[in-house]
């Protein structure tokens, strides 16, 4: 049985890897679309760290279906 490469979870916090696994972009255009008002801004937790809510990613992604 083929299991999913990233599951996205029902609520929670993703970093970047595990939301460019769902979505299918290079790091740069990632955020240079959060830049445009394309993709929704990370919350930051530290000074290199920067999380999304998964429920932000989930509408991002059903909004492009």
């Amino acid at each position: 049985m083929n299991q999913p490469r990233s599951v996205l979870p029902e609520t929670g916090f993703l970093r970047l890897p595990q939301v460019l696994a769902l979505i299918p972009i290079s790091r740069s255009a990632w955020w240079a679309g959060i830049k445009e008002g394309k993709y929704p801004q990370g919350i930051k937790l530290g000074s290199k760290t920067t999380v999304w809510r998964a429920e932000a990613i989930r509408a991002l992604i059903d909004q492009a279906r």
